[in-house]
């Protein structure tokens, strides 16, 4: 085992240090190394809410991940100005992200920004009049000196064209997801299907459904684009498209979940016509409606309109509702690793996008593939 000290870097904000650490332990195993490759960073400040960066390690001549979960809104987000308490906002922690780079001064060999959920990924396009803020925020942090960007299930991957010369890596925790859920779930493979809640989940949905040889459906979420409410147009309808679900296992799978509201209001509807055992997964479970919405899952899940959510640990997750038995956190944190340290000894991280042989592999090996099988 190696004790010499490592030229790869990990900067971890502090909107990430639980999930930081573990990528970390899982660095040490795949390097076969001793230290940690943490290098230590401070983030203060002044009682105007002005802050300030600064570096504790060395970072001179090193291989940089900086690593922040901009959506992060629990206690570690927390800072005290003008005798009252503030919850970091995603532009705060973006903003931090900064400090830190200014803070680098050029120093590093290479810098790499991983934002599990990408910054401002939901304002990801324009429409008329309005702000282009992801697009935006990739260019500022490539001019910053940013070399690469590390993302998971981006909202829309078109962002990556906003960039020049930055690489920009979306990864998929697709197999980290599914081998948990091969393993722990009660379906039935023979008459499971996967159900995208919008035509915007149809890619991902797809993949699931070729990953485990079932069955699609989709929903049309029809919109009332004369109003606006909390930033986007309302839905007044959704509209399914696909096979009879009556008696069948669904896997309903979507990208994030703030209010949970739309894709709660897909499983109702799946299970008045008759669904068997709906399982729901996402990448990000953010609960931005706090209380409200942690209850509507609760009620949903009393009622019987879904057994299990599955979800990664990414981003912040309210604590509350990691003790809800309706929650499952699969951990992605060895994924990452493997991603980072690819990366760092300038390999290919093509092996790792896809996980569907090996998801094939484990669902023969557990009596778990479908013998009816179909593909997408």
């Amino acid at each position: 085992m190696s004790s010499q000290e490592s030229n790869l870097k990990l900067i971890l904000m502090p909107n990430i240090v639980k999930f930081g650490t573990l990528v970390d332990e899982n660095l040490k195993v795949i390097r076969n190394e001793e230290n940690s490759n943490i290098a230590g960073v401070r983030l203060d400040r002044f009682s105007n809410a002005e802050g300030k960066g600064t570096l504790i390690d060395s970072i001179r001549g090193k291989d940089v991940f900086i690593l922040a979960d901009v959506g992060n809104y629990g206690e570690e987000s927390a800072y005290e100005s003008r005798g009252k308490i503030y919850i970091k906002s995603p532009d705060d922690h973006y903003q931090d992200i900064k400090r830190v780079i200014s803070a680098m001064n050029g120093k590093e060999n290479s810098l790499h920004v991983v934002m599990p959920l990408l910054y401002q990924s939901r304002q990801d396009r324009r429409k008329g009049c309005e702000s282009l803020d992801c697009a935006n925020a990739l260019r500022e942090l490539e001019e910053h000196g940013v070399d690469g960007i590390i993302t998971f299930d981006v909202h829309n991957p078109g962002v990556e064209n906003a960039l020049k010369n930055c690489s920009f890596d979306n990864l998929y925790p697709t197999y980290s997801i599914l081998s948990r859920f091969v393993d722990e779930a009660d379906y039935n493979p023979n008459n499971l299907m996967i159900v995208a809640p919008d035509t915007g989940a149809m890619d991902r949905a797809i993949y699931y459904a070729n990953a485990l040889a079932v069955d699609i459906g989709a929903f049309y979420k029809r919109r009332d684009f004369s109003r606006v409410v909390n930033g986007k147009n309302p839905i007044v309808e959704h509209r399914f498209l696909g096979d009879d679900v009556r008696g069948k296992d669904l896997i309903i799978t979507d990208d994030m979940i703030a209010s949970g509201a739309s894709i709660l209001e897909v499983a109702s509807d799946m299970k008045s016509r008759g669904a068997n055992k709906i399982y729901l997964i996402a990448t990000f479970a953010l609960f931005t409606e706090g209380e409200k919405s942690i209850k509507a899952f609760d009620e949903a899940f009393q009622n019987g309109n879904f057994c299990k959510l599955y979800t990664t640990n990414v981003t912040y997750v309210p604590e509350d509702v990691k003790r809800r038995d309706w929650f499952e956190e699969v951990d992605c944190s060895k994924y990452l690793a493997r991603i980072i340290n690819a990366i760092y000894e300038r390999e290919s991280i093509r092996g790792f996008l896809d996980g569907r042989t090996k998801i094939v592999e484990k669902m023969k090996s557990l009596g778990k593939y479908p013998t009816d099988k179909k593909t997408i």
